[in-house]
């Protein structure tokens, strides 16, 4: 009889969790969205791998990831929409000196060292910034980038005023090249540089922090929204722990980390592009922890350095305190 009212009471108890919609192991998951700032690439392997091999899940976590507003980000992080989002120190900069500063904080550095610089057709001398007098240069009119730009052909003895800006709306980095349509594009070599590379256009390319090290500031960074940090520190620290997790899996095994990357884009974007992505994901696996002590560990003089530079050069309108904006506290 014993076994019969236990058998029912079983039954019953299934059959409510059924008509109830029961609860799942996905339902009692931790909530925490995620806004990128592009659609997804080699910058965003890592989220994609603790998703898809569990790492989440394990640390009592279900991640959203969702595509940036077009007021980015950083506004979706600050305003609680999204928990964590992607940013950069040179846009941070601009947030954290404004009067009513967004409370976000910088708390992982996605890829260790700066990997943008400049691509041109090999051999038309743009190898280095004295080179790029009189060439046309495809611009986002950014203050930051031009000023940077600027202050690396002066050091050469270059005359920045014989650079030809044109407006930037290249798709294509490789055709715009080959159809002489620009002279010289800033690029992030993992992605558009690789991209050249795989559809075989022979070009000359300088890295700006191989040139000046004030220029080796951090970019991509995973950010945070300051009371959700203050609030639920053991959750954002599961967060961080288990996506240090995925980005480690990423540096020892690019190619399958690359399919994770595919399956988990929803937009769609990456597909038909295996063989490049994968090419991207091989060259970003040596980037995203190169030679710091772990993956997402700031150097605080690093990172300090560009913003004392932003506020001599009148690019920012007040000082960023040493140390601010950024924490190594989440880093397990």
């Amino acid at each position: 009889m014993k076994k019969v009212l236990s058998l029912i009471l079983a039954a019953a108890m299934l059959f409510c969790l059924s008509a109830c919609g029961g609860k799942t192991d996905t339902d009692s998951l931790y909530e925490i969205t995620l806004c990128l700032d592009w659609t997804p690439n080699t910058n965003h392997t890592g989220f994609f791998v603790a998703d898809a091999l569990g790492y989440y899940r394990d640390a009592g976590i279900k991640v959203k990831i969702v595509q940036p507003p077009e007021d980015g980000a950083e506004l979706m992080t600050a305003s609680g929409q999204a928990q964590f989002g992607i940013s950069f120190q040179d846009t941070l900069a601009g947030i954290f000196t404004r009067q009513q500063a967004m409370k976000i904080t910088a708390v992982a550095a996605l890829v260790q060292h700066n990997t943008s610089g400049i691509i041109s057709r090999k051999g038309e001398g743009a190898h280095s910034p004295a080179g790029l007098e009189g060439k046309k240069y495809s611009t986002w009119n950014g203050t930051v980038e031009l000023a940077m730009i600027e202050a690396l052909m002066e050091k050469e003895g270059a005359d920045f005023s014989k650079l030809q800006l044109i407006p930037n709306v290249i798709t294509n980095e490789a055709a715009a090249l080959r159809n002489k349509d620009t002279d010289a594009i800033w690029i992030y070599y993992g992605w558009a540089g690789i991209s050249c590379k795989e559809q075989g256009l022979d070009f000359d390319y300088f890295s700006f922090s191989d040139i000046d090290p004030v220029f080796d500031y951090y970019t991509p960074v995973l950010i945070a929204n300051d009371k959700f940090l203050e609030s639920e520190p053991e959750k954002a620290r599961a967060f961080i722990e288990a996506t240090k997790k995925g980005y480690e899996y990423a540096v020892e095994n690019p190619e399958s980390a690359a399919g994770y990357l595919i399956a988990g884009d929803t937009t769609g974007s990456l597909r038909g592009s295996e063989a490049f992505v994968t090419a991207s994901q091989q060259w970003m696996s040596t980037q995203y922890i190169a030679d710091a002590e772990r993956w997402g560990v700031f150097d605080g003089d690093r990172w300090d350095n560009f913003f004392a530079w932003l506020y001599e050069n009148g690019l920012i309108e007040s000082t960023v305190e040493k140390g601010y904006g950024y924490t190594n506290e989440f880093l397990i």
